[in-house]
């Protein structure tokens, strides 16, 4: 059996504007994970650039970055047996394009053409990852 586990889970700026907030929580909690803590924030450039500082000197940093903080974000911590797998999965795949029917991304995010990815959800994608974003999100 996987361990309890708490990831840290993004609600990003487009799924706050179309509304999905509560369709991503609810998707969460059918699965049997918990909500541990829940804020809607305004992230600042120094927040999103600890937030994806491996990322840093990309080519897609920059646009990332702007898309983050171009709206409100929803921080979730999430808890739950392997949760931080669990929720990579119900999110499906990077490419809401590509990711399968009944995931997060392929049943409500698509292509946008806008230059960066907007697929609705963040989710960290290691033990080590979610403890550094939990910190940086709800410290």
């Amino acid at each position: 059996m996987a361990e309890a586990q708490s990831t840290l889970v993004l609600v990003k700026p487009d799924g706050v504007a179309r509304n999905l907030t509560g369709e991503v929580l609810r998707r969460i909690e059918r699965k049997g994970y918990v909500i541990e803590d829940l804020r809607m924030v305004r992230p600042t450039r120094e927040l999103l650039t600890r937030h994806y500082a491996e990322h840093e000197g990309k080519p897609f940093f920059e646009p990332l970055v702007e898309f983050m903080g171009s709206g409100p974000v929803v921080a979730v911590r999430v808890g739950g047996h392997g949760v931080i797998e669990g929720f990579r999965s119900l999110a499906g795949t990077t490419d809401p394009t590509t990711a399968a029917p009944g995931t997060i991304r392929g049943d409500l995010g698509r292509d946008w053409d806008a230059g960066v990815i907007q697929n609705i959800v963040h989710g960290s994608d290691s033990p080590e990852s979610a403890a550094r974003e939990l910190d940086i999100w709800f410290n």
